[in-house]
């Protein structure tokens, strides 16, 4: 085949293109330092097509957030209504550690960036607390009419959190080494312990016995699902709880 013939690679989609540059420029001059208008110049798009994806300046640094919180309130929306509460909402949570997984770099880069400055910290708060909210939401629903079930539902979600970020940063710290779901899955299970009804149960199975709070019980079973690229993460979880049987 010709060189004339090979088509030329396909370009980022706008959206990750911004987000690309955004931190190009981050890295190389400071974040306050750079201005929209570089991030758009170096992008080779207009001002107008940044903000029709990002409200300001601090949200190309968390593009990602509002699908996962979408994901997980989604998630939470779908699950069995006898599932026990507090493994529901540590599986919640863990869909939040698969978007930092999934692109370490990405993940440790931001982590820096938010120490760094002030204002990205006090916007990153801001993110935490409407994933609280949402884990708190749903176990307000599931203790309605329980004694103190708006204190517990409370209590708990901050715990969740509190569980997560502590796994999460220690491994952003570590630049991303070592196994998430190990570090996660071993806070979360001070949460479940201290508030489920459910003991945690070890996870010798890996990611996917992780993520459900369960060892496999056949070892050398393999599981293959098939996806749209573009379906939502929810979806996508509850179709492997599907084939492990816990739907």
């Amino acid at each position: 085949m010709s060189s004339s013939s090979v088509a030329p690679p396909a370009k980022p989609p706008m959206r990750d293109a911004l987000v690309t540059a955004a931190f190009r420029l981050f890295l190389e001059r400071g974040y306050e330092q750079t201005t929209v208008d570089d991030i758009v110049a170096l992008a080779g798009v207009g001002r107008r097509s940044f903000f029709r994806y990002f409200p300001s300046k601090e949200d190309v640094v968390f593009p990602d957030h509002e699908g996962c919180l979408a994901d997980m309130t989604a998630f939470l929306a779908t699950g069995d209504p006898e599932c026990e509460p507090v493994r529901r909402v540590c599986d919640a949570a863990r869909l939040v550690l698969r978007m930092y997984a999934e692109n370490p770099t990405f993940s440790v880069q931001r982590y820096r960036l938010t120490k760094q400055v002030p204002g990205l910290r006090a916007y990153e708060l801001s993110v935490v607390w409407r994933y609280e909210r949402a884990l708190a939401d749903y176990l307000r629903g599931r203790y309605a009419g329980n004694p103190d079930g708006t204190l517990r539902a409370d209590v708990i979600a901050a715990a969740v959190v509190a569980a997560h970020n502590n796994a999460l940063r220690s491994w952003l710290r570590s630049d991303g080494r070592g196994d998430p779901d190990e570090t996660v899955d071993h806070a979360l299970g001070y949460v479940q312990d201290a508030f489920g009804t459910e003991p945690a149960a070890p996870a010798p199975g890996g990611t996917a016995a992780a993520l459900f709070g369960g060892p496999v019980e056949h070892p050398d079973d393999v599981v293959v699902l098939v996806s749209r690229r573009d379906a939502p993460l929810w979806r996508v979880v509850q179709e492997i709880e599907t084939a492990f049987g816990r739907a």
